[in-house]
């Protein structure tokens, strides 16, 4: 079985089982966390679809940890698909993988094999492609949370997203939704909102960005991207999956918590916008 090392522990995350560990609690326990571990004893539908941050845990894990101890309540789940954006441009446009497994310092997760088949078949879009996935962080940083709050055994269905365009999210999130319509998921839409912009700029944009989002107005959303130049990197995840959500009958959006690097760093000259959302 193929094996995924994991590109960016010691980076974006510790590389140490233990040091991960107490990363990920420090994210649910932080001032802008849940300030709680999971489990929650909230329950949610057994369907969820979840906007999720991917930068570096010190920056990004508490606004993480938001969507993640919100999540923590779902028990039996069949598969988790998570799509994230291509930063690097290397391999297919729209990429899964056709099996293996996925390490991390806390163990490791299988894809579904049959579940990526049916994707790339119902898709006409998605192919199998381990290069799209090799450098990407977007989609690895959520997997730690996943073990994290879990445990138990998952299975991922990983979607690298180079191309964002409003017809391919569509496309894909159609997709999905067809491809999971009889199963327990968790949907997971992987991105970051504004780059490197004032504090007050990067409000102002990921406000607006965010109101369509919880609205599930896709054209809406790309006109915003467009017409007030917003970096947001991930927005044809979050298309795909509001799309396959919108499929499945899934209409009830929260924002749960959002908050910019410079929340954590104080340095508000230039910030990454952060968000979780959720709908159930």
């Amino acid at each position: 079985m193929k094996l995924r090392k994991p590109a960016v522990a010691g980076i974006f995350y510790p590389s140490n089982c233990d040091e991960l560990k107490a990363s990920l609690e420090k994210s649910f326990l932080h001032e802008l966390g849940p300030k709680k571990k999971p489990p929650s004893n909230e329950i949610i539908s057994e369907r969820v679809v979840l906007v999720s941050p991917h930068a570096g845990y010190m920056y990004s894990g508490p606004v993480a940890a938001h969507g993640y101890y919100a999540c923590s309540y779902l028990r039996d789940l069949e598969l988790i698909v998570i799509a994230g954006p291509n930063h690097y441009g290397i391999g297919s446009g729209i990429a899964t993988v056709g099996g293996g497994v996925w390490e991390t310092p806390l163990g490791r997760v299988e894809v579904d094999v049959n579940s990526a088949k049916r994707l790339v078949e119902l898709s006409g879009i998605v192919d199998f492609d381990d290069s799209a996935h090799m450098r990407e962080h977007s989609i690895e940083v959520q997997i730690p949370f996943l073990q994290y709050i879990f445990q138990e055994k998952i299975k991922i269905l990983p979607i690298s997203m180079m191309l964002q365009d409003m017809e391919t999210a569509i496309d894909v999130g159609k997709a999905i939704a067809k491809c999971i319509k009889d199963k327990k998921f968790l949907l997971i839409a992987s991105s970051d909102f504004t780059h490197y912009e004032p504090q007050e700029v990067a409000l102002r944009k990921d406000s607006e960005v965010i109101k369509a989002i919880l609205q599930m107005d896709i054209s809406k959303l790309y006109n915003i991207i467009e017409n007030l130049n917003v970096t947001m990197c991930g927005y044809g995840p979050v298309a795909a999956m509001i799309t396959a959500a919108k499929e499945l009958k899934i209409t009830h959006g929260k924002l749960l918590k959002y908050a910019t690097s410079g929340d954590i760093t104080g340095d508000y000259s230039s910030v990454v916008g952060y968000a979780s959302i959720l709908f159930q």
